[in-house]
Formats: C-alpha cells, sequence, structure tokens
C-alpha cells in the first residue's frame, strides 16, 4: 500500500499541467450537467406558471393554487387551508390544480368558474350555500357532522357560523385536519370543533352510537368519486340520517362516473331528498334529504 501511494504521487509530480487539466474538464463536465439541469427544471416551472396565468386571464375570477396553501375568505374571515399531500385523503388533489398560483375564493364568487378543480368545488359550493341561505339552513348552536372532511373548509366555515361541528375522517388524516380546524376557528368560533376517526361503514354502532351521537345535520361534500367504498359511504349516510333521528344531510355532487348516476339513484331511493341548488355549467347538485320513516 505505501509502495503504491508512493508511485501515484511520484506520477501526479511528473504531470502537473496534465492532472490539473483532467480535474478541471471533470469539474466542467459536473458544472455543465448541473447548469442544465436548473435550466431545465426552471423551464418546466416557466411553462407551468404560464399556463396558470392563461387560465386565470381565461376564467377570472376563479379559485388558484399553490400546493400547500390555499385562502379562502367566508362568514367574515380569511381562511387558510394547509394541504397535506402524504395521505390519499387529505388534500385537494394536486393534479387537477393549475400549478404555482395563489389560492383566493371568496363567498361573492357564486359561481366558482376553474371547471379544473372539480373536487374543491364541491366543497367551496357547499360554503356557498350556507352562508348566503342561513335563514333556511341555520347551523346557528346545531351540532354538525361532516364526513370526509379532508382538509376541514367545509367544517371551518359551519363552526364560523356558529355551529358545534365535528369533523370526520381516516385516522391518518386527523393531524391535518385538525391544525387546519384550530388554525381558522380558535377565538373565532361559538364552540371548538372536534375531530374523530370514521371509517366509512366501519364499527358505526360501536364508535357512534345513536342515540348518544346525535346530530341535526350531517354534511358531506365530494365524498362520491372514483372509489370500492360507495356501499360504505350510503351506510354511513344511513347510520347518522336515521328514522326517527330528524337529522338532515346536506350533499354536494359532481357526476363524474357512472358509478356517480348509480349512488345518486340509490340515494335517493334511501332518503327523502331535495334539490338545494345546481351549478349547471360544472354540473354540481346540492341535495336536502331526510330519512325515509
Amino acid at each position: 500500500m505505501e509502495r503504491s501511494s508512493k508511485v501515484s504521487r511520484l506520477v501526479q509530480q511528473e504531470n502537473p499541467g496534465k492532472q490539473k487539466e483532467a480535474n478541471d474538464k471533470t469539474q466542467d463536465g459536473k458544472l455543465q450537467v448541473k447548469q442544465e439541469t436548473t435550466d431545465g427544471a426552471l423551464t418546466d416551472q416557466n411553462v407551468m406558471a404560464g399556463e396558470a396565468l392563461d387560465r386565470r386571464n381565461i376564467w377570472e375570477p376563479s379559485v388558484y393554487y399553490a400546493l400547500g396553501k390555499e385562502s379562502f375568505y367566508f362568514a367574515g374571515h380569511d381562511i387558510s387551508i394547509r394541504e397535506s399531500i402524504d395521505t390519499y385523503g387529505a388534500l385537494i388533489w394536486p393534479g387537477v390544480r393549475p400549478a404555482m398560483m395563489p389560492c383566493y375564493c371568496t363567498s361573492a364568487d357564486l359561481v366558482v368558474t376553474d371547471v379544473t378543480m372539480t373536487l374543491v368545488l364541491q366543497a367551496v359550493a357547499l360554503c356557498q350555500f350556507l352562508e348566503n341561505n342561513q335563514q333556511q339552513v341555520k347551523l346557528m348552536d346545531k351540532a354538525v357532522l361532516e364526513i370526509g372532511a379532508g382538509t376541514g373548509l367545509l367544517s371551518i366555515v359551519a363552526s364560523l357560523l356558529g355551529a358545534w361541528v365535528t369533523a370526520t375522517d381516516l385516522p391518518d388524516i386527523l393531524s391535518n385536519l385538525t391544525f387546519n380546524l384550530l388554525r381558522n376557528t380558535k377565538g373565532r368560533s361559538r364552540y371548538t370543533p372536534q375531530v374523530a376517526a370514521l371509517s366509512w361503514g366501519q364499527d358505526l354502532e360501536r364508535d357512534f352510537p345513536y342515540p348518544s351521537y346525535h346530530y341535526d345535520y350531517v354534511l358531506a361534500a365530494d365524498v362520491v368519486y372514483h372509489h370500492d367504498c360507495l356501499e360504505e359511504l350510503l351506510r354511513t349516510m344511513r347510520h347518522f340520517c336515521r328514522p326517527g333521528s330528524q337529522t338532515t344531510l346536506l350533499w354536494a355532487n359532481k357526476i363524474r362516473f357512472q358509478s356517480d348516476l348509480k349512488f345518486t339513484e340509490r340515494f335517493k331511493s334511501s332518503f327523502n331528498t331535495a334539490l338545494l341548488t345546481e351549478l349547471p355549467q360544472q354540473d354540481v347538485r346540492i341535495y336536502k334529504a331526510t330519512a325515509k320513516e
């Protein structure tokens, strides 16, 4: 080993110019690759930003998004929503969102015109309906349950409108959901919103026994999409909105798949339903439902 090291040092001493030239070429190559990578990333970002700006110019007023944070204005308050991209449920999917744009929406935007935002659109539509129709849907001092709360926008607005809210979703969702609820309701709402784990159709009688867990309203926004839990979802709705409970279910939905149509028919056959409002351009409907006696 010692002999080999000496030979290596001798070679370097005999050819210092060649060694330096080789090192310089290596460094130049690394810098060039790094620069090309950086330039490529910046180009992609510029393209994404340009596309988002085009959408903004076409669809104003609208809802714009930046991965990680969304801003809204409802019930006289700014609402800041932190997204979670770690778990399937607790997000407004970034794959259908204009990239790199700040999000801001007010209740005055009665029709949210960015039709790519189907997932947030239904929650926003129901929030707008609740705020604009407080005489029709009186949430003040009412017990409200949201199923599939996700990042919590709908539960936050219900809390700001005076309801005692329990927001539910899968266990992995609850940390981010709790953060958003407390961040946006502390010092603003009559009641501190609660958070609870609820897996549709599972252990309902054990975790939410009736009549101990009784709610005046059950809220659901965009809970019907392309998944295999529609039967469990309907079972959950029936559990909380059962005969004699006098519970009202408010459901905002957009038809996207054939399974949505089938679920809607089953929903109508299970409950007394009424169409409260409709956004024809986005094909979003808000239903009111009560149990069939």
